[in-house]
């Protein structure tokens, strides 16, 4: 089969397009499944990489998100025919190739009217989102929501659902085009964070958090901050008493200068979130094929463009999700 393929961890030229990588064979329990669309993310980008105390055995086909049709069905498996539509709840040796393997429990029907590419986009980032703002976070209506990178997978996915709860929305983006279209996604206001200081702006909008008296409404309730780096602290500054911020990763670095003072100054919260549920997923597919939540595909690849489709994410050169298509 065709497939985009990490021999060996490094920069961009460690990904390849090889056109005759073996078949994967399905086990006992096993599905195959052709691919029709794979979303890429910026974990993706770690681990072509390569992360400190994390082994990846190689060669590894990336591309955690996978939807397609069942292909072949291995002993054991029932409750599937060939050609079912489904999305796999995201495995290790993914989905940059015309075919991978899946164990059966992991398959998700993919609803009618919800396409490929959509579902494909849907678990590690949206995924993330949901369990974020809704099962850790619990964003409730009337409270103020700051987003750092906001135009990412992840954040265009917090944004709606920001909105969806009926909160108020100040999305973050490196540049004016991508806050404009954050804007017609639905955000109250948006913040050029390369031209101004994200903490600034928000002290002129809603006041700098105080301790005492009135000044205890000041700031915003939450802050969505899975960049870490040099904005971590800036983010704490800027939440009210009592003020929540959730995180699921670290894009900008994850050992950033620390302040605990503002942590128990200000009562904060950090809530951390790793991954997803199946039900989050599941409830995901739901939103999407009702139409409450959008899908953002800013681009799709062909299989042979893995490399460059990588890249955009790595550059930052993106707007909501980038999929292959095999």
């Amino acid at each position: 089969m065709k497939a985009a393929v990490v021999r060996a961890h490094g920069g961009p030229e460690a990904l390849a397009f090889e056109a005759n990588f073996p078949d994967p064979k399905p086990g006992e329990g096993d599905v195959i499944v052709a691919v029709k669309a794979s979303s890429l993310n910026y974990h993706d980008v770690f681990t072509r990489r390569g992360m400190p105390g994390i082994r990846v055995p190689m060669p590894a086909i990336m591309g955690l998100d996978v939807a397609g049709e069942i292909a072949c069905l291995g002993p054991g498996v029932s409750g599937w025919k060939k050609g079912d539509r489904v999305l796999v709840d995201p495995i290790v040796h993914g989905g940059l190739a015309e075919l991978c393997k899946a164990r059966a429990h992991q398959l998700i029907r993919i609803p009618d009217g919800v396409s490929f590419s959509d579902a494909a986009a849907l678990p590690v980032a949206y995924g993330t989102a949901l369990r974020m703002m809704t099962t850790n976070g619990h964003v409730a209506k009337g409270e103020k929501v700051l987003i750092l990178g906001a135009s990412g997978g992840v954040g265009v996915c917090c944004l709606q659902l920001a909105k969806l709860a009926g909160a108020e929305v100040i999305a973050c983006a490196g540049t004016d085009a991508k806050a404009k279209r954050l804007m017609e996604l639905g955000a109250d206001k948006t913040i050029n964070y390369i031209e101004k200081d994200f903490m600034k702006e928000v002290f002129a909008m809603y006041g700098k958090p105080t301790r005492r008296g009135a000044g205890t409404d000041q700031g915003v309730d939450v802050v969505v901050n899975y960049t870490g780096g040099d904005t971590w602290v800036n983010s704490l500054k800027t939440l009210k008493v009592g003020g929540r911020l959730l995180t699921c990763g670290a894009t900008a670095g994850y050992a950033p200068t620390e302040d605990i003072r503002f942590i128990w100054t200000f009562e904060l919260k950090i809530l951390g979130s790793n991954g997803w549920m199946r039900t989050d997923i599941e409830k995901l597919l739901e939103l999407v094929q009702s139409g409450k939540l959008k899908v953002l595909v800013d681009k799709v690849f062909k299989l042979e463009e893995a490399r460059e489709a990588l890249r955009v994410i790595e550059d930052r050169e993106v707007f909501g999700k980038i999929v292959v298509a095999p």
